[in-house]
């Protein structure tokens, strides 16, 4: 296991279920809803900025469905990344340390989320074909996120009661 996960007794992430004593993480307890849905927030807000910002270039270029959703998924994964890098850089970890908490913390939430919301807007009849101007392009992008949201919650609830995702990250806080 990478020390860079280990907490101050020496344990990393599994171990006996305590290692991230967080708000809202108990000792061998579940993560709470809130802290949840503060992970999520966190999350969306790369995702979201790295979605609207790829789907926006893609369309104002005239792309295809397949480049456009490409390039804003690669832009979410940047976004929620860098978002996580940045503040745990500034706790003063180590640029290559920083960037394995961040693959560590965000992963699973930024997948899902994204897998989510590209599937919400695919599905719905002529938003891929929509323009910028369209209401229905931003309804379905919008939606989309709702969506997302709320399915990614539970899973990063799961996750952070277990030592992973976000708990990487309140490790180093």
């Amino acid at each position: 296991m990478d020390p860079t996960f280990r907490d101050s007794e020496g344990h990393g992430p599994g171990r006996h279920g305590h290692e991230a004593h967080g708000p809202g993480r108990h000792p061998g307890g579940p993560a709470s809803w809130g802290t949840a849905v503060k992970a999520t927030l966190h999350c969306l807000a790369g995702c979201a900025l790295g979605e609207i910002l790829g789907m926006v270039i893609g369309t104002a270029l005239g792309w295809g469905n397949v480049p456009t959703m490409v390039l804003a998924v690669t832009l979410a994964f940047l976004f929620g990344y860098s978002f996580t890098l940045i503040a745990v850089l500034r706790t003063g970890l180590g640029l290559r340390a920083a960037v394995r908490v961040a693959l560590a913390a965000d992963t699973v939430s930024i997948a899902v989320m994204e897998l989510v919301d590209n599937a919400i807007i695919a599905l719905t009849p002529g938003a891929m074909d929509a323009h910028l101007a369209d209401a229905l392009f931003w309804s379905a992008l919008l939606g989309g996120f709702v969506v997302a949201f709320l399915i990614t919650t539970p899973v990063n609830k799961w996750m952070i009661g277990r030592g992973l995702g976000h708990a990487v990250v309140h490790s180093h806080h």
